[in-house]
């Protein structure tokens, strides 16, 4: 009976899923999502539609400062993509130099920077395939290596940047500043960062092969850019910025945020710097607009968009996550990761293995962090005793970090992904001279393999303690539940 009872609470997540996995909206699955799961715990839990509308209401409370942020970071995003801040971080790497050997390596990074810059890895991908593919046919590199090098390099701002929509909504559904966040994880990604532009120009040694950057431009035809206008407006914008140049000072902005984020300065001050500056240099390199244009077409444009989707969509996974929590629904699962758990890193391990897995299902980064984001949650809840709230933010850190990571690293992993199809078609559309296929992306996505694998290992085993600031804390300042029971009856 009690299995019975647990498996009907589980089935809000399994509409929620299921309506994913066929393609629909979150912002139609959520919504449909709580209503089942209202009327599971009224007829299920024998709840009433007051505790539940309360246990809603008040998880929405505590997510109320990530969607103010989520406003900001769409204005910031609308103008570091039209005044020049993503052209300058392209600009400044085709002035590098490129040849065979190094043309991987200039993409991951580049595309990480700008990834940070503009918070978007789809928009980022579709801004450098056609530059960085086509830069690798001029200097006779391999096109295979460069698309899973920018490829990863895109994903690695939607994991760790200040405006990422999928770094804002995995912080807000474990209740921690993303400013926090950017700190805890900062070493590790970067350090991941690295480790893949070593991989990248290893694999890339035995090439051989120069050209002129400089050219790479006019390869970029006409039909190329039609077909970027029908799939990805913004990326185009930026295409024509590179062609006809931008200052190459319009990357302070970036430098500001970045900078104000590893101090640990207040998320609102660190977005509002870099929307003033941004507009402030873009008046001085003339890419920026009049005053009541920017208030209209960016600020208003902004808060728009993202109260257009993803706020609501947000508020609604919120509310189904309270209701969820109110009829415990997911006690069963965490007695689960409980009973295979000694210590609590395992704990947390199997949290991110329940992230990637999720991943793996829904085959979207999205649906698996609103999906699975309020599960590792409540595991972690059930079965950890912490005795400082410092222990308790660490580990809501760290969840964070799972839900992001598994979400937008491990899609590179999976070859029905929707990440690696949209790759795919951009790819075929800007550089038809090859066929790229899904596992392609795959193969040599050193970025992706590097933060999935480093993340587990570092969890399960405790090696985490070797890197800055992204130390979990351990026992005893943590316990699992079920440790200190035993420690009572022995």
């Amino acid at each position: 009976m009690n299995f019975i009872k647990g498996f009907l609470k589980f089935v809000p997540v399994f509409v929620l899923a299921g309506l994913m996995i066929q393609g629909q909206d979150a912002m139609i699955a959520a919504p449909i999502a709580f209503i089942v799961a209202v009327l599971v715990a009224m007829i299920v839990d024998g709840k009433k539609w007051q505790q539940c509308l309360d246990s809603a209401m008040d998880s929405v409370k505590n997510i109320l400062v990530a969607l103010f942020i989520l406003m900001l970071a769409y204005v910031m995003a609308n103008c570091f993509m039209a005044f020049g801040v993503g052209a300058s971080v392209v600009n400044i790497a085709l002035k590098l130099g490129v040849t065979a050997k190094t043309v991987a390596c200039v993409g991951l990074v580049c595309t990480a920077v700008l990834s940070v810059a503009t918070g978007t890895s789809w928009g980022t991908f579709a801004a450098c395939a056609p530059i960085f593919l086509w830069l690798s046919h001029i200097v006779n590199g391999d096109p295979y290596l460069t698309v899973c090098a920018i490829a990863g390099g895109a994903c690695f701002g939607d994991n760790i940047g200040l405006i990422s929509d999928t770094t804002i909504v995995s912080s807000g559904i474990q209740g921690v500043q993303v400013t926090d966040r950017i700190r805890h994880q900062g070493v590790w990604s970067v350090s991941c960062l690295i480790l893949a532009a070593i991989a990248f120009f290893i694999a890339s040694m035995g090439m051989s092969g120069t050209g002129d950057a400089s050219t790479v431009m006019d390869n970029i035809t006409p039909e190329i850019k039609e077909f970027l206008l029908a799939e990805r407006p913004a990326a185009l914008d930026l295409l024509d910025q590179v062609a006809n140049g931008v200052a190459l000072y319009m990357v302070v902005p970036l430098v500001l945020v970045i900078a104000l984020a590893i101090l640990g300065v207040n998320t609102f001050a660190c977005i509002g710097s870099g929307i003033i500056s941004s507009y402030i240099l873009g008046l001085i390199a003339g890419t920026a607009c009049p005053i009541q244009e920017f208030l209209d077409d960016y600020v208003y444009a902004g808060i728009e968009e993202a109260g257009s989707w993803v706020i609501p969509m947000m508020m609604w996974v919120a509310a189904f996550g309270g209701v969820m929590q109110c009829m415990d629904a997911f006690s069963p699962l965490a007695a689960l990761i409980a009973k295979l758990s000694k210590k609590v890193r395992h704990l947390l391990g199997w949290n991110a293995i329940l992230s990637l897995l999720g991943n793996v299902a829904l085959s979207d980064e999205m649906a698996q962090i609103v999906t699975i984001g309020p599960v590792i949650k409540q595991v972690t809840e059930d079965n950890v005793v912490c005795q400082t709230e410092e222990a308790a933010y660490k580990l809501k850190l760290r969840n964070a970090t799972f839900g992001d990571a598994m979400g937008v690293f491990g899609s590179q992993l999976i070859p029905w992904h929707v990440y690696l199809g949209f790759y795919v078609g951009i790819a075929a559309g800007v550089y038809p001279l090859v066929q790229i296929t899904n596992i392609d992306i795959i193969k040599c996505n050193f970025t992706a393999m590097i933060a999935v694998l480093s993340l587990l290992i570092l969890t399960f085993t405790g090696l985490d303690r070797f890197v800055p600031m992204f130390k979990m804390p351990t026992e005893p300042e943590v316990q699992l539940k079920k440790n200190i029971v035993d420690e009572k009856t022995a």
